[in-house]
């Protein structure tokens, strides 16, 4: 749980920028007003209206939120995937997956608020100063609710990301490390994991992931932004209503919009994000040669 409260800080707060960049690329904007439609439009427009500082607000939501519920996530993901068969030696995308896809439910319960406030404080044109005025006004004029509304279509999108990035992660893993290469050369079961090797591993999942769930994003950033960066409202919260009135009127390309900004947060992040946790994991369990959360060792599950 430390180490993945620290992956999860690290990883947020490193690229906290980049993910500003995709939400104001994804918000609605009141009539009138100029959207940051491109990745270039929306780097220039931030530098030369607010500065490097302006890329950083609301960071202290993610700060306070990423900590506990990425220790959770992480002690979800390790407990569930020993229960589903993931540690068993060999290739298991689909006990990993599925690990994954437990973990992010645990997360996400934990998380949606302080994503909330985070989006609402990263809009350019955002009418709050601090994460507490936000987390009071918005309780003042939406309720509790403004908070959870966007749960269930953050979920929707996080578990096929879940999905695809644990079983990526752990099969790219194998893959780099040569634990599937019986060719008698050295790899096989009880190949290395390096440090490079979770890197490039972690990089690889996270940007496929963010790819195809992009446009479950852009539903997710236009409910959590509803009433504040535009006056237009969604009368429900069910996702499929949303994509479709989203393509009808604006266009099917808005639903890839900022997935740019969204595939080079997530490519490093979660390189990021892997790296800490496996290091300070196998640091901080007195393993000196990093094997990881993908090292499968029998010897210390009978031990054990």
């Amino acid at each position: 749980m430390v180490a993945g409260a620290l992956a999860g800080m690290g990883e947020h707060m490193v690229m906290y920028p980049v993910d500003t960049i995709k939400t104001r690329m994804q918000a609605l904007g009141h009539p009138g007003m100029q959207l940051d439609k491109s990745l270039r439009r929306a780097i220039v427009s931030a530098r030369h209206r607010e500065g490097i500082r302006g890329l950083y607000k609301g960071v202290t939501a993610v700060a306070l939120g990423a900590g506990p519920s990425h220790a959770l996530y992480f002690a979800s993901y390790e407990a569930a995937k020993q229960l589903y068969g993931g540690n068993q030696r060999g290739h298991q995308p689909l006990a990993t997956a599925a690990a994954g896809v437990t973990a992010t439910v645990v997360n996400d319960a934990c998380m949606t608020p302080w994503d909330v406030v985070k989006q609402r404080m990263q809009v350019s044109h955002s009418p709050y100063g601090g994460i507490f005025q936000c987390v009071r006004e918005t309780y003042r004029a939406e309720g509790a609710r403004a908070f959870f509304k966007s749960f269930w279509t953050t979920l929707v999108m996080n578990v096929p990301y879940t999905a695809i990035h644990f079983a990526t992660y752990e099969s790219c893993k194998t893959y780099f490390s040569g634990a599937d290469d019986d060719r008698g050369d050295g790899g096989g079961e009880d190949a290395e994991e390096t440090l490079a090797v979770q890197l490039g591993a972690g990089g690889s999942a996270g940007g496929l992931a963010a790819f195809c769930t992009t446009p479950l994003d852009v539903v997710k950033t236009r409910l959590q932004l509803e009433g504040v960066t535009s006056a237009t409202r969604y009368e429900t919260m069910a996702v499929r209503p949303i994509l479709m009135r989203i393509m009808r009127e604006e266009g099917f390309s808005v639903l890839f919009r900022g997935w740019q900004p969204r595939v080079l947060f997530h490519i490093p992040s979660a390189a990021i994000c892997w790296g800490i946790y496996e290091s300070f994991k196998s640091f901080l369990g007195g393993n000196g040669h990093g094997n990881g959360a993908g090292r499968r060792d029998d010897d210390d599950d009978d031990n054990r």
